[in-house]
C-alpha cells in the first residue's frame, strides 16, 4: 500500500477543492490565524526587545520569560485557554495561544539584533552628534534587522506548525484533515494534511530566508565578502 501516493491522490481529488472544508478554505484559515497571531506578537515583542537591546536593561527577565514560554506545551495551553475563555470564544483562545508561542523568538531576535552590534559603531554615531533616536533608526535598526527577521522567521514557522492543533477545537486550517483522518483511520488523509502543513512551512521559510538575506545592509555584506576573499585566495597561494 503506497500511503504517500494515496495522500497525493487525496490532495488532487476534486472533492477536496469544493465545499465548506475545501483545501483553499482551510489554507485561508491557516494563514489567517498565522498572520493575525504573528502581527499581534510583533506589536508586543519587537518594541520590548528594542528597548531591552537599546538600554541593556531587563535582559535577564526577557530570557526567563522566553524560556518559560518555550517550555509551555502548546496543546495544553490551548485547551486551558479554551476552558478559561469559554466555548464561545474559542478563536480568541487560539489566537492568544499562538501569540504567546510567537513572542519568545521575536523578543530574542529584537534585542539580540541590537546587542550584537559592535559598541564602537554606536559610540562613533554618538560622537558625530546623533541623538539617541537617530542612533536607533540609522544605526541600531538597520544593523539589527537581519536578526530581527530571523526571529520573525522562527516565530512564523512555529505558529504555522502550531496552528495545526486548531483542528482539535474545530477552527479549521490544515489541522482539520489530520484530526478527521485520525478519527476515520484514514492514514492517507492524515499524511496529506501533514504534507500541506510542511509545504506551507517550507514556502514561508524560503520567503523569510530571502527577506533575511535582503535585510543585510550593503556595507556589511561588502565587508563580509572582502574578509572572505583573502581566505579563498590563501589555499591557492599556499598550493602554488
Amino acid at each position: 500500500m503506497n500511503v504517500f501516493g494515496d495522500a497525493i491522490a487525496w490532495i488532487l481529488d476534486p472533492a477536496q477543492w469544493t465545499g465548506t472544508y475545501a483545501l483553499p478554505v482551510l489554507l485561508g484559515q491557516h494563514l489567517l490565524y498565522t498572520v493575525v497571531s504573528v502581527l499581534i506578537a510583533v506589536v508586543i515583542a519587537v518594541p520590548t526587545g528594542w528597548v531591552i537591546g537599546h538600554t541593556g536593561r531587563g535582559r535577564e527577565i526577557a530570557v526567563a520569560v522566553s524560556g518559560a514560554a518555550r517550555a509551555i506545551p502548546s496543546f495544553g495551553l490551548l485547551i486551558l485557554l479554551v476552558l478559561l475563555f469559554g466555548v464561545l470564544r474559542v478563536p480568541e483562545a487560539a489566537v492568544v495561544t499562538f501569540v504567546l508561542l510567537a513572542i519568545p523568538s521575536l523578543l530574542a531576535g529584537a534585542y539580540t539584533g541590537i546587542e550584537a552590534i559592535d559598541r564602537r559603531v554606536i559610540d562613533a554615531a554618538k560622537a558625530v552628534g546623533m541623538t539617541p533616536w537617530q542612533v536607533f533608526w540609522k544605526v541600531e535598526f538597520p544593523l539589527g534587522l537581519p536578526l530581527l527577521v530571523g526571529g520573525l522567521r522562527a516565530a512564523t514557522l512555529q505558529v504555522i506548525a502550531t496552528v495545526t492543533i486548531a483542528g482539535w477545537v474545530n477552527l479549521g486550517g490544515f489541522g482539520y484533515p489530520i484530526i478527521q483522518g485520525i478519527q476515520l483511520n484514514r492514514f492517507d488523509q492524515v499524511l496529506a494534511g501533514a504534507l500541506l502543513v510542511a509545504i506551507l512551512a517550507l514556502i514561508a521559510d524560503l520567503l523569510f530566508a530571502l527577506a533575511q538575506h535582503a535585510a543585510v545592509p550593503d556595507g556589511l555584506r561588502d565587508r563580509t565578502r572582502s574578509e572572505d576573499a583573502p581566505r579563498a585566495r590563501a589555499p591557492r597561494a599556499a598550493h602554488a
